[in-house]
Order: structure tokens, then sequence, then C-alpha cells
């Protein structure tokens, strides 16, 4: 099968496109009047929250809607050609051979049962009919390309025995096999680590140069999608209200949705007491109960009723610029430029004693080392390294690394779930590293309290929410009767912000945000001297995120909480900490106020780390700094210091002593900690990662 004929338009052409799912009740429509185009060798960015349509529409180009779905309107065009009008055949030679897709979770695409090699080769195989030799090369090009490490061996290997990182760069090798004229990536780094998404995102910039490839980018993430795309589109409930370039959208935006996404996102500069970021009220309306007129109305700062919720609104040419378009009809009375009202500024808490102290932590856990049979000697895994640190009421401190440095398992310790291997924790002088959560007594456990990841998992999906808090209230012993927990229930369903007719409501009648809100709640309900939030946010639409940080703000000023934040994501611990660790390894490697974190001199590790974080704004300049190969492994770390096999410094400190032995703690001014060989003139040559241009 010889690719289509050469094809000089636009590569894929979406126009007036409407697509919906049929449910046994209803018409449920998911995508309306949506147009965009890819050029060749153009990267389309396709941003919006989570239910806005932007999956359905990839499975609409690959033509791949299930039984229920179908499109209602509109064409979708490839190479010029209507692809609704394809037979199954040509369909067939079409995807995976001309349009290759990647999806968040590398694992679904993966076959566990066969070698990695063979998967590769089957690809052109199938559709190019090349021989077995053919394949094979091909496939250790493209595996060589996307820099996995000793690429033959990669070939040889089963998908488990790799990386999540590593298994990401597979699938995208598998997209390549076939060299497609368009590339779909529906959130293809999600579930990275943010140094791994920084290379991977790398990685595709420069194979869509290489191959040629067009690409259409889905994402909520506005900075991934500013370094990774030439163009951009935004979504809100189904339909594009803002298509543009990536200046014209991010420096002369001309939505409201679009202005208000880019209001909720920590950009260097916001800070949570004197410029706090502003939440987009509302909620998403659900596919069958859109408002008239337009989709963001109910949200909008400039709604005006009996126009803008008269009739269907239609996208517009922004004057003066042809690709720059948007759905709103007062775009040009609305003053851009104007400066944000400011929120209520708020008092800084403050900062009062130590509540938590730590001294010399350590957790190692023993494994077999061959962990299927037992038998083989015992490995141990040092999960923390003697963590030392104090946190004060008031206090955020965040705590910050990748996956597999060990921050949940402090985490665990400081719950009760684990005990300590060694070093004591200190929660008001009372020693608690030894004391199992089922031994601490009731205010113990009410005084700790953890907010998880994922808001889905926590709550019992049979009870009621008012029925859930007041059972944590039960368990901490607080109130007298039915009737005072009852009072206090509704209290805390205040506190956080939430109607109180939802105390009748079941997990499932509530929003990802709705459901994180109930969860602090019953965090709250044992008034918690700390609270462990671990990633509290990471699962939640941008938003609802500044929502829900916020949340935890206020309650934090008024009940002195102190905070630990844990968290992979700079922009939000830029924004809400006082304090900040990162974890490597185990190790604590930087320890200091959130200002000396933030600046030069760093530790090596934290400069990787800033300059992997994606920011959605065009007049921040980054050092651009690429870590070779993925974390480590716990249960075999190298010999020294635990990041020297990335490290871009090492050549700096003389006689190997990174390789052979482990940094010790240098302070430098202020009580800013550093674990690190680098002399104290080294350091201070480094500069800064993150660069706001002047205006």
């Amino acid at each position: 099968m010889s690719k289509m004929a050469e094809y000089d338009g636009p590569i894929l052409e979406i126009d007036k496109l409407s697509i919906s799912f049929f449910t046994r009740l209803r018409e449920i429509p998911a995508v309306m009047d949506f147009s965009v185009s890819v050029q060749p060798g153009e990267a389309v960015g396709l941003v919006g929250e989570s239910g806005c349509g932007k999956s359905t529409v990839a499975l609409g180009v690959m033509q791949d809607l299930g039984k229920n779905g179908r499109v209602v309107g509109g064409t979708i065009k490839f190479k010029g050609r209507d692809l609704a009008e394809m037979s199954a055949e040509e369909l067939r030679d079409i995807r995976g051979n001309e349009i290759a897709m990647i999806y968040q979770e590398p694992m679904a695409s993966l076959n566990p049962a066969m070698k990695i090699g063979k998967q590769l080769m089957e690809v052109p195989m199938i559709h190019e009919g090349v021989s077995q030799e053919e394949a094979y090369s091909r496939a250790l090009e493209v595996v060589t390309d996307v820099r996995l490490p000793d690429p033959e061996r990669m070939l040889n290997s089963f998908p488990h025995q790799l990386s999540g990182g590593q298994q990401q760069r597979i699938v995208i090798a598998m997209a390549l096999m076939s060299k497609p004229a368009l590339l779909i990536l529906d959130e293809p780094t999600t579930a990275l680590d943010v140094t791994v998404e920084a290379a991977v995102v790398e990685l595709v910039k420069d194979l869509g140069k290489k191959y040629g490839t067009s690409m259409l980018f889905i994402s909520h993430n506005l900075g991934l999608v500013l370094e990774t795309c030439d163009r951009l589109c935004v979504m809100y409930s189904g339909e594009a209200v803002e298509r543009g370039s990536i200046k014209d959208v991010f420096d002369e935006m001309q939505h409201p949705y679009t202005q208000a996404l880019f209001r909720s996102i920590p950009l260097p500069g916001a800070d949570k007491n004197s410029r706090p970021l502003v939440a987009i009220p509302g909620n998403f309306p659900l596919p069958h109960e859109r408002p008239s007129g337009c989709n963001f109305g109910p949200r909008c700062d400039y709604f005006e009723e009996g126009r803008c919720d008269a009739k269907d609104i239609l996208m517009e040419a922004v004057p003066g610029n042809d690709r720059h378009h948007t759905r709103c009809l007062k775009f040009q009375e609305i003053d851009w430029n104007a400066p944000l009202a400011l929120a209520d500024q708020k008092d800084k808490g403050e900062i009062g004693r130590v509540v938590l102290k730590m001294d010399n932590l350590k957790k190692y856990y023993e494994v077999a080392a061959n962990a299927l049979f037992g038998g083989g000697e015992k490995k141990v895994v040092k999960a923390n390294e003697t963590l030392s640190f104090e946190a004060h009421e008031s206090e955020t401190l965040a705590i910050v690394g990748e996956s597999g440095c060990g921050k949940s398992t402090f985490a665990k310790v400081l719950m009760g779930l684990e005990t300590a291997t060694d070093g004591q924790i200190l929660l008001d002088n009372r020693n608690i590293e030894d004391v199992p959560i089922e031994e601490r007594d009731a205010k113990t456990v009410g005084e700790v309290q953890m907010v998880f990841q994922n808001p889905f998992d926590t709550l019992n999906p049979s009870m009621t929410v008012g029925r859930q808090i007041i059972r944590a209230l039960e368990i901490f012993g607080i109130g007298n009767s039915e009737a005072e927990r009852k009072k206090r229930m509704l209290e805390l369903l205040d506190l956080v912000k939430l109607p109180r007719a939802f105390a009748e409501r079941m997990p499932r009648q509530l929003s990802g945000g709705q459901k994180q809100r109930v969860g602090i709640a019953r965090a709250f309900a044992g008034d918690a001297r700390i609270v462990v939030a671990d990633e509290p946010v990471s699962a939640l639409d941008v938003s609802v995120q500044a929502a829900v940080t916020d949340l935890l703000m206020e309650i934090q000023r008024e009940q002195k909480t102190t905070l630990l934040f844990i968290s992979h994501d700079l922009s939000i611990v830029r924004y809400l900490s006082d304090r900040v660790m990162v974890m490597y390894l185990g190790h604590v490697v930087e320890l200091g106020t959130t200002d000396q974190v933030f600046a030069p001199p760093y530790h090596p590790y934290t400069e990787a780390l800033l300059s992997a974080v994606p920011i959605a704004d065009t007049s921040v300049e980054k050092q651009h700094i690429v870590l070779d190969g993925d974390i480590p492994s716990a249960m075999n770390p190298p010999p020294g210091c635990p990041f020297q096999t990335r490290c871009r410094w090492k050549s700096e400190v003389p006689d190997g002593r990174c390789e052979s032995h482990v940094p010790p703690v240098q302070t430098l001014t202020d009580g800013h900690q550093v674990k690190c060989h680098l002399a104290e003139d080294v350091l201070a040559r480094m500069e800064p990662v993150i660069k706001v241009a002047a205006e």
C-alpha cells in the first residue's frame, strides 16, 4: 500500500463538526460546530477542561466513536478526502499508517505478553508488507530516535520491565514506525514526572521536525501547549471558543473563558496574599443542560441578559487577523487590557511555634531480592534517608520531588500507617514515630489528617456526604449528641463552601472538585493541627484547582493549620508555600524558604526541576536543561550522591567525590540547606532558570 498521493493543502481539515452520543433517553451533543485545520508540519494544540469534548474530536478523526456515537453534522477531511466517505478497508490503511494516535496511558497501548521489538515490527510488516529484517532495523532506528538507552535490550524486553517514561517513549516510537502524516497526542504526558515530561515533549518536537509530521496535541496544560505548538484552539463545553496562533491567544486573547483560564493558573508573580488566583465561578454545564445562547454565559463576567442568551453564537474572525477567531458577541466592546479587579487581599497568617519536628527520620523496607518466589538475599530499600526539618503553626511546607523520591512514604510514617526505622517525629513534643495508627488516641488521629490525590477513592460510594462527615466526627469523639454533630457537619460544609443541601447527596452526584472539598471537610472534622495534602489538586481541572487551593489557604488562616503540601507541580508550590523541601531518592537535597529555593544557587536537581515546569506565559524565558535517563530505582541507588548519574555539574567537583561519597549538607545564607559537593564559589555562578522579560 503506497501512501496517499502527495497533497499540499491542509493535512487535517475539520469543518463545522458536530458529534452526538445517543442513549435510550436522549441525544447528548458532545461536540458542536467545531472547526480547526492543521497545515503540513504544523502542531496545533487543543486545550480545554475535562468533559469539553477534545478527546471526542480525536476519536472522530480516528473514526472510532463506538456504537453510540456518530457525526451528526460537518466534515472531517484528511489530505482533502472526507473520512466519512471512505470504505472500512481504506480507513484501516490510513489508521496507524497515515494517522497515528498516542494515548494518555502508555500501558493501554502495549501488549503485556509480547516483547517490545515484536510489537514495533508488526506495524510496518502489516501496513507496508516489509521484511522482518527491514522491520527490525527500522524498530532499532526509532527506539534510538526516542532516546532510549541500550536499544537492543529494549527491543528484547517486555513492557512491564520498563518505567512509565520509557513505556511512553516506546508508544511514541510505535506511532512513528510508519512515518505518519498526522500524529494525534491525547494528554501524552499526564502520567509522567515533570523531568521525564520535559524530555518527552522535547522529543516530540524534535521528531515532528525530523519526520515532518503534523500534530494535533490535546492537553489541559497551557504551558505544555505553549512549548510544543504553533497554533491553538480553546474548547469549552463542546465548542471551540477561540482559535489562533500561540501569540494571538496568549497575548491578545479575545474570549472571556480564555481570560478566566489564565487568571486561575499560578504564573510567576502570583502570590497567595497580595495577588490571589481568581477561580471561575459556578460549574461546567452538563452536555444535556447547556444554557441557551453562549455556553459560558452563566459564568462570564461580561454576560448581558437578552443578548448573550438570545441565539446561538458563531465563530467570528478578529478584525485585522484572519487566522484569529473567537465565539463572543462582545469581544470588540471588552477592554482586554483592563487591570484585574483585585480579589480581597489577605493578611498572611502569623507563623507560630514549632508543631512538628523530625529528627534524622529513616524508613527502610526489606524486600526479597526475588520478590516472586521469596528466596535469595534480602535487599534494603531506603525510602527515607535521615530526614530532618521543623514545621510551624500556620505554615505551608511544600515537599517536592518526583515519583519514587520517598515523599508519600514519609507521609505514611507521619500518619502512623507505617512506623519509622530510626529517628524521631515529635508532635507538640510527643514522640509518635513508633505509634501505629491503631494505637493512637482519637485526639492524635484527629490532629494529623490527610487529603489524598484522588477524591474518588476516598469517599464511601454508598453513604451520603453528610453521613461520611458525621462518621468522622464520631471517630474523633467530637460532639455529645447526634444533633451537635449534625450542626458541626453543616458548619464544615460551610467551611469548604459547599451548599448545605449537599449533605443529602451521594458522592456520584458530585463533580471532582466537589468531592475533593468533602475530603477536605472530613480532614478538618477533628480540628486538625497538621494536614498532609498529597497532590490534592493534580486530578482536578485548572479552574477548580484555583478554588481548592484558595480554600485550603483560607482554612489555614482561620484554623492556624500546618499544611504539608506534597506536589511535583512547582508553579502551585511557588504560589502557596512558605518553605520548600526538595527530595530525590529518599534524600532531602534542598530545604529553604520559597524565595531561597526558587532563586539561585540551587541544588542541581532543583535547577533541572525548575527548567522542566511548563509555564503558560510568553514573556518568560527559561534555561533549557533536559535530564538524561530516568530516576534510578530505590532498590539499587547509585553510590555516592543519589543524583550523580544525571547531574550536569558533576565535572565541577574534583577527585570523583560525587561517585563515592554521599554529600554533606551545606548551610548557605539564612538557613538555606543544600546537600551537594559543589563548592560555594561554583554554586554562586548559577544563573536563574526562569527569567521574566521586562515589560
